[in-house]
């Protein structure tokens, strides 16, 4: 096997492999000889066409399989020779049976960029409170009386905000009818803001059987992308009203919650606990983005150019999954493939350098992945959905799944020392706390409306 390296940058090599005559005529011959043997045509009998009208029929189909075969066979051993480690399949191209017998192929591969690891240990950030006020633990609360509040039907008021409305709505813009923005029997939450603020806000006032035509300015940035930068008119009808009948809160409460809560202060506790938790999984997470920000500042490299166009394409699949759900597309959802593409390429190229610089930290200290490691992440799936342990182990025998999985658990040990090697300054207020105890006073007076 002759191998020929060629530089066509930084972080491309074009490797040109020329497989030897005796090798390609083998197999060729091999695959020539099983469809002579099986081969059946007017004229002859099956196993006697003779070599050269089989040669001559099938030759195309014959030497596409027989490349490919030799591609998959030649390749690993190749880059192996030349100690080359590509970090993305490789662009095969120019497949040849050449006249003197041999077959060649080009390999085109993107290898991993050189540079110096910058400082990692003792990175500056902010630490964060992570107590649970009691403000946060009575919003809680609140939102479990809410949803557990019956509901009773009125027909003599207008809605207020608390109520639980069902509507039939339909949207147009500049005249037209919007098919993604449409729907009866809908079931709104005023007040809630999941719908839409705006919207909600219109149907304060309303009464049941009543219909009304509501225009709303949609800002660029809005979320719903069917909806961003548009004026539309809502029309309306509510068919049904309902409140809530908030219980008191008391032992009572605490038991319908959950019967593992003896009395009411059990399950305050139980609130706060749980908030604890979320709170320090979610310090967790930002100090994991703030060093991820500080070690990209300081680690400026090329990338592979087609690893930054395959998490492009990660993103724009995980960006149709999550409009699948919403029963949409792109194209409905109003997005521009192109756009979106050329518009997520920094965030691809800063997660690619990320993946780089984890990588290269990894190897310095010398962090990998354990059974032991590999064991408590299966248990953790198992608990998360209720799975046993062998079916979650079952679930990820193929390669194609668990090696990512294993990066992801790599990934997250050497993000774990990077936190744990982090210089904490004084810690700063929560800016949620703030907002946390104004949604309080929002809730309480509501509450005593």
């Amino acid at each position: 096997m002759d191998v020929v390296v060629e530089d066509v940058s930084a972080l491309t090599k074009k490797i040109t492999i020329t497989l030897p005559k005796e090798g390609v005529q083998k197999n060729l011959e091999k695959a020539y000889g099983k469809l002579q043997r099986e081969t059946k045509m007017k004229g002859f009998r099956r196993g006697k066409v003779p070599r050269t009208v089989i040669v001559r029929n099938y030759q195309g189909q014959v030497q596409g399989e027989v490349g490919e075969k030799l591609v998959q066979e030649s390749y690993f051993d190749a880059i192996e020779q030349e100690k080359v480690s590509p970090v993305v399949h490789p662009e095969i191209s120019d497949p040849v049976f050449n006249e003197d017998g041999t077959f060649s192929y080009v390999a085109q591969i993107d290898v991993s960029p050189v540079f110096e690891l910058g400082e990692y240990k003792g990175i500056e950030v902010e630490k964060i409170v992570t107590e649970v006020s009691d403000a946060a633990v009575e919003i809680e609360i609140e939102q479990l009386r809410r949803d557990m509040a019956p509901l009773r039907s009125v027909t003599d008021r207008g809605v207020e905000k608390g109520d639980v409305i069902v509507v039939d709505f339909e949207g147009f813009h500049n005249g037209k009818a919007m098919k993604e923005v449409k729907n009866d029997n809908y079931s709104v939450d005023v007040g809630t803001g999941k719908l839409s603020p705006e919207f909600e806000e219109k149907l304060v006032g309303m009464k049941q059987g009543e219909a009304a035509t509501h225009e709303i300015e949609f800002p660029s940035e809005y979320a719903n992308p069917v909806l961003a930068g548009k004026t539309v008119e809502f029309r309306v009808q509510v068919k049904e009203v309902k409140e809530r009948v908030l219980p008191q809160l008391d032992d009572d409460f605490a038991k319908d919650v959950d019967e593992k809560f003896t009395s009411f202060s059990d399950l305050e506790a139980n609130v706060r606990e749980t908030l604890l938790a979320e709170k320090k999984a979610r310090t967790e997470g930002d100090i994991t983005d703030r060093v991820m920000l500080k070690l990209l500042e300081g680690h400026e490299f090329d990338v592979p150019e087609r690893l930054v166009r395959f998490e492009v394409e990660e993103m724009i699949k995980n960006t149709e999954k999550q409009l699948e759900q919403q029963g949409m597309n792109l194209e409905s959802a109003g997005i521009n493939r192109e756009d979106f593409a050329k518009q997520s390429r920094e965030t691809a190229e800063k997660r690619v350098r990320g993946d780089f610089i984890l990588k290269k930290i990894a190897e310095v200290e010398d962090i990998k992945v354990k059974d032991e490691d590999m064991d408590r992440a299966f248990q953790r799936i198992g608990d998360k959905y209720n799975m046993p342990l062998a079916q979650v182990k079952e679930f990820f025998q193929s390669r194609d799944d668990l090696l990512p999985f294993m990066n992801e658990i790599l990934n997250e040990k050497i993000l774990t020392f990077l936190r744990d090697n982090a210089n904490f300054v004084d810690a700063v207020p929560d800016k949620q706390e703030g907002k946390k105890e104004d949604k309080a006073a929002e809730v309480t007076e509501e509450s005593a409306d």
